[in-house]
């Protein structure tokens, strides 16, 4: 069998058949090509033109299922593999740890290892440990992973009372305000300009916001969103940390690209500095996260910020059969709003399959049964547990399936509950199989072992596995199920590297959990279509299709009722061949039946009306070439002149020095009184917006302000360290105190 569960099948080695589809159908451990060409080989035209263009800016539309993944390495890889790019300048960055310990494992299996690959993130908290002693001294605060204690601290501060799920939700609303750079003293407007509905009073969120910031502060402590702020305002104010960066990568790939947020592309921006050897990566129709503070805009935008942009639209689908496709394109045609206007068309690559499936319950737990008697089905005829998947809009429809999974004995795996590395009978496993790696010659379990597969199940008998699993479900079959993937990748690792050892094995369950890049579990997928984003199953049940819940009740703006469209299809492209949709007339058995099927299904279900489509604006497949301006019609980026020492002449390098346009021992006519009250406002600042005190200005820009007293904002905006952001924030307030005025003692003006 094949590692999708179908049989395996012969085809000529073209990019029209079976060979692209390795995008999301290969073998675990391919054999790395012996040159750059080989590269290139099975890449249908699209993929190999991004894998080929690795000059300036590139722009890779990729519809579901298109092999995005395999153009982006394989471009990467050819860029190495042919001396063009260096592997240590190249950063491609994703969004979770499992896309980027694929990307690594992809890019070492083509020969380009070497290559960063990480999160925005995990990229820029190694920066911000590297440069923090250089940037602002001492040991760098400790990095808290929930904050959600945090929160709970904030409110007790507060005499406020939040149940668990208001928990969650205002910390929600702290990581949006975070991401779109809010200050808790802005969250009020913010919000309500974005259309967010909060969770409690507006004015009680900002408050919780700005208590959390104090206790991170008093507890010398950080969150995620602060390593992305930190690092982005070490490089706004640190040019000399800016370039050794830039220095160091010189080439960008951005995965995802539709869910970056302002706070990334802030980021983004400053890695890349004036250079645009970029190439992003997206899909408009799959922008399903903008309640945590992503937009397509980027992506939708790149063109117009980036006019000698090449742009590849990647429509050709090597996942899914026609009949799963044409549902996909049916619900992007009925679509509305910018990203639907930039939606691609799918042209599904695979051989026709059955049509997908609807069927109306009469409640949710004859639903749930039924999705289980034709899993159990369906099992009976072969198809392996793992290649199943139930998908549905919030974890609280979890319960009901996992009953009737149990009851028809249907093993199964909640996705985005304990992740596979850190669970107790994992983690013991790795100990046994670390130490028979070390110590195996001396170990009875081993002798009769033959080769690594069986010298892997000699070990784990040993923590619990059996060649039969146990009877019925719960947590003794859970442990199986664990114990059974670790084996299973075992005989993958063995096929590929007949010579690999256990200790070769061992290494690669460590790099594996390092990137929380599980192997397969052998079970049923029950996961919230946001968390099935990425992945894909030969079978998916797509439940609870009905009003109310797909477009869910709050969705009530057009953009938010065109998201929830956008999620369904994002889980009908996670089907490779059986889709089966379903929805129930109540929620409980003997239940009022005023439930109907989701609005986003009209015209597309048998026997539905409406939902009249429209021709695919961006639906054909292919390359658009960015036009270069003329000469004349291209603005010159200004030459940079050294700077030199206003009282001595002498050139410039130290970027304190620059700032301050003076050598640091040359004579000061700094107004001392000044710089005082610029430090006693900046410290106000600092504490009502939970930031550190540079993040404001740096010290050096104080001097520099204090030294040349300016009278307008034009005078201010030439002093470095204050750009246009700062200069709109604090600028009337450093021009009210270089003017001699007094402010309130809450820092604002009187």
């Amino acid at each position: 069998m094949s590692a999708c569960g179908q049989p395996p099948h012969s085809s000529p080695a073209t990019w029209q058949h079976g060979r692209v589809t390795a995008a999301t159908h290969s073998t675990l451990f391919p054999q790395v090509p012996d040159s750059a060409d080989a590269v290139l080989e099975g890449l249908d035209p699209e993929q190999r033109e991004v894998a080929t263009a690795l000059r300036g800016p590139v722009c890779v539309l990729a519809g579901a299922g298109t092999g995005k993944t395999r153009a982006i390495t394989h471009r990467i890889a050819y860029g190495v593999r042919a001396g063009i790019l260096q592997p240590s300048s190249v950063l491609a960055v994703t969004f979770t740890n499992r896309a980027a310990g694929e990307m690594r494992g992809r890019l070492r299996q083509l020969g380009a290892s070497g290559v960063q690959a990480r999160t925005f993130h995990s990229a820029a908290l190694r920066q911000l440990q590297y440069f923090w002693p250089k940037a602002v001294g001492g040991s760098m605060p400790r990095l808290v992973d929930r904050k959600i204690q945090l929160v709970a601290d904030a409110a007790a501060a507060c005499r406020i009372r939040l149940d668990r799920g208001e928990l969650r939700d205002v910390t929600a609303e702290i990581e949006w305000s975070k991401v779109t750079q809010t200050v808790p003293a802005d969250y009020a407007p913010a919000a309500a300009k974005a259309g967010r509905e909060s969770p409690r009073d507006p004015a009680e969120i900002a408050q919780l916001y700005s208590v959390y910031e104090d206790l991170k502060r008093d507890r010398s402590v950080i969150d995620f969103e602060d390593v992305l702020l930190l690092t982005v305002a070490v490089l706004q104010d640190r040019h000399d940390i800016a370039d050794q960066v830039r220095a160091q990568y010189q080439h960008f790939v951005v995965d995802e690209y539709q869910d970056v947020s302002p706070l990334q592309q802030r980021l983004l921006d400053l890695w890349l500095g004036e250079r645009d050897n970029l190439c992003v990566v997206g899909d408009a129709s799959q922008t399903i996260y903008s309640f945590t503070g992503a937009t397509p805009d980027h992506l939708l935008d790149f063109r117009a910020r980036h006019p000698g942009a090449t742009v590849v639209k990647l429509v050709r689908d090597y996942r899914s059969t026609p009949q799963v496709v044409h549902l996909a394109n049916g619900l992007l045609a009925q679509a509305r709003g910018r990203a639907a206007d930039h939606r691609l068309e799918l042209i599904s690559q695979r051989e026709a399959g059955p049509e997908p499936a609807y069927t109306e319950y009469t409640d949710e737990p004859a639903e749930a049964e039924g999705a289980a008697h034709r899993i159990r089905e369906l099992m009976d005829a072969g198809v392996p547990a793992g290649e199943i998947a139930i998908l549905f809009r919030t974890n609280s429809q979890s319960e009901t399936y996992e009953q009737a999974l149990a009851d028809a004995g249907v093993p199964y795996q909640l996705r985005g509950a304990e992740r596979f590395f850190d669970r107790p009978e994992v983690r013991k496993a790795g100990v046994a199989l670390r130490g028979a790696a070390r110590f195996g010659g001396n170990d009875s379990l081993l002798d009769d072992a033959v080769d690594l597969p069986s010298q892997v199940r000699a070990v784990l008998s040993g923590e619990g596995w059996t060649s039969e699993p146990p009877a019925g479900s719960g947590a003794v079959r859970e442990r199986w199920e664990s114990l059974a993937a670790l084996v299973h990748l075992a005989h993958d690792f063995a096929a590929a590297a007949p010579r690999a050892t256990l200790g070769d094995f061992v290494a690669e369950l460590d790099e594996r959990a390092g990137a929380q890049h599980a192997p397969t579990v052998q079970g049923v997928t029950l996961a919230s279509l946001h968390s099935a984003k990425g992945l894909e199953w030969d079978v998916v049940f797509l439940v609870g299709v009905a009003e109310g819940m797909m477009p869910i009740t709050y969705a009530r703006t057009d953009e938010q009722i065109e998201e929830e469209r956008r999620l369904l299809y994002v889980g009908v492209t996670r089907a490779r061949r059986h889709l089966h949709v379903s929805w129930s007339l109540s929620r409980s058995p003997g239940g009022r039946p005023n439930r109907r099927p989701s609005r986003f299904l009209d015209g597309l279900r048998p026997g539905s009306t409406g939902g009249a489509g429209r021709t695919a604006a961006g639906g054909a497949g292919g390359v658009e070439r960015g036009v270069a301006r003329t000469p004349a019609a291209v603005p010159r980026r200004r030459e940079r002149t050294p700077a030199r020492c206003r009282v001595c002449g002498r050139t410039l390098t130290d970027a304190g020095e620059m700032k301050l346009m003076r050598c640091e021992d040359c004579p000061s006519d700094m107004d001392e009184g000044l710089y005082e009250r610029l430090r006693e406002w900046r410290a106000v600042q600092a504490q009502r917006s939970g930031q550190p005190a540079f993040c404001v200005f740096t010290d050096k820009t104080l001097m520099a302000i204090a030294e040349a007293v300016p009278d307008d904002e034009r005078e201010l905006a030439r002093i470095p360290g204050v750009g246009m952001r700062k200069l709109t924030r604090y600028g009337a307030d450093v021009l009210a105190l270089c003017a001699g005025r007094e402010l309130g003692e809450d820092g604002e003006r009187d």
